[in-house]
């Protein structure tokens, strides 16, 4: 495809936005919509594939349903001449990992803003089934006003349909944020992608990556082995029990990290308010609050994977489920909430007293002491 010109009779192409392993980005006009789009072109030799070119489809097609403010939307895909190319909204602004090498460390504070929206878009797909499989902050974009969206949903796990034994970058993702499974080859899941997301935040706080290695073998072997350095190591500022959630969500088996992207965001979008102790100012977060609080049965998000016992279960998990959704609001609250409900437990219920049974032995003992003393007088006057 030539760099600029019409593709499919539709699209204007008007300049270069990036350039790939994989693809190059344009942005162009929607002659019959009127509006700008950003048009991304596969390499000829995937375009070819005729096995690529059904996965593609089916990718793009589930992609294309999912309508959430911090994804990227697909409008449009297709074939024109020997490339495939998938139609999004074009988004002003720049890509996260170049906000990274500018900013060299966030705050707190704007880690967590930007980390949040990525973990409700991310989330919003892991509920209709999809997983991403190549979360990197180039696939992040930023505008002006702070709002993220993750954009490149299925090609990922397209192209592994092309080369499924090769673990090269445009299969198995990119080697510095892979999680351990992907690295050793398995099938990624929803966990893969929290995993992802915590090296993401992890490089946003510390201000470098948990792993560095000079060719992408030895990065494969450090997620699949090597410990990471604990992030307060580089920037003391990071609070200790936000370190606590990050180290957790870079575990390496999958089990051990939250299930789900919506389960690491509402973790961090509690921490965000109780224990930054900062109201949601951003318009972003409002509104993804707002979109929260409207779902449904949230799944419970604890810090610690301990279970806390509930002798009476028909009476304490309602109270248990209901602390535990109550933490992203209130950290304190809920350990106020914890602490009386494990001191309830751990304490023998004391028995009531019984006011009527004492009351009428009270009674009886009275009635005895007068008649003592009043058969003994008749006895002292019968005495022979």
């Amino acid at each position: 495809m030539s760099t600029l010109g019409i593709l499919n009779d539709r699209y204007q192409i008007e300049q270069t936005l990036g350039t790939g392993g994989m693809a190059i980005v344009y942005k162009a006009k929607d002659l019959m919509l009127e509006r700008y789009v950003a048009v991304k072109a596969l390499r000829e030799d995937f375009s070819q594939d005729i096995a690529f070119r059904e996965r593609f489809r089916q990718e793009a097609k589930a992609a294309a349903n999912l309508s959430h403010p911090n994804i990227v939307t697909v409008h449009d895909f297709g074939l024109d001449q020997k490339h495939l190319f998938i139609v999004m909204e074009y988004m002003p602004g720049t890509d996260l990992k170049t906000l990274i090498k500018q900013k060299g460390r966030f705050s707190v504070a704007e880690a967590l803003e930007l980390m949040i929206q990525a973990c409700g878009g991310v989330g919003y797909a892991h509920r209709a089934g999809l997983v991403h499989c190549d979360i990197k902050p180039h696939n992040m974009l930023v505008t002006p006003e702070g709002r993220l969206k993750v954009t490149d949903f299925g090609i990922a796990r397209a192209l592994s349909s092309i080369y499924p034994d090769e673990r090269s970058e445009v299969v198995w993702g990119s080697p510095l944020y892979f999680s351990p499974e992907q690295a050793s080859g398995k099938p990624p899941s929803p966990a893969s992608d929290v995993y992802s997301l915590g090296v993401i935040l992890y490089e946003m706080l510390a201000g470098r990556l948990p792993f560095i290695a000079s060719d992408s073998s030895e990065l494969a072997r450090m997620h699949r082995e090597d410990k990471p350095v604990a992030p307060r190591y580089y920037n003391t500022s990071i609070p200790s029990k936000l370190e606590e959630i990050i180290l957790k969500v870079l575990s390496k088996e999958p089990s051990a990290r939250y299930r789900t992207a919506d389960q690491l965001g509402r973790l961090l979008m509690g921490f965000y308010e109780s224990e930054l102790s900062v109201p949601i100012t951003n318009e972003n977060l409002n509104q993804l609050s707002k979109l929260e609080k409207a779902r449904p049965n949230p799944l419970p998000i604890e810090l610690t994977p301990t279970p806390v016992p509930a002798p009476n279960r028909s009476a304490a998990a309602p109270e248990a489920v209901k602390a535990t959704q109550e933490h992203g609001r209130s950290s304190q609250t809920n350990r106020t909430h914890f602490s009386a409900r494990q001191s309830a437990q751990a304490e023998p219920t004391k028995p009531a007293i019984d006011w009527k049974t004492w009351s009428l032995g009270l009674l009886a003992a009275a009635l005895l002491l007068g008649l003592v003393p009043f058969w003994f007088y008749v006895y002292i006057l019968l005495k022979p």
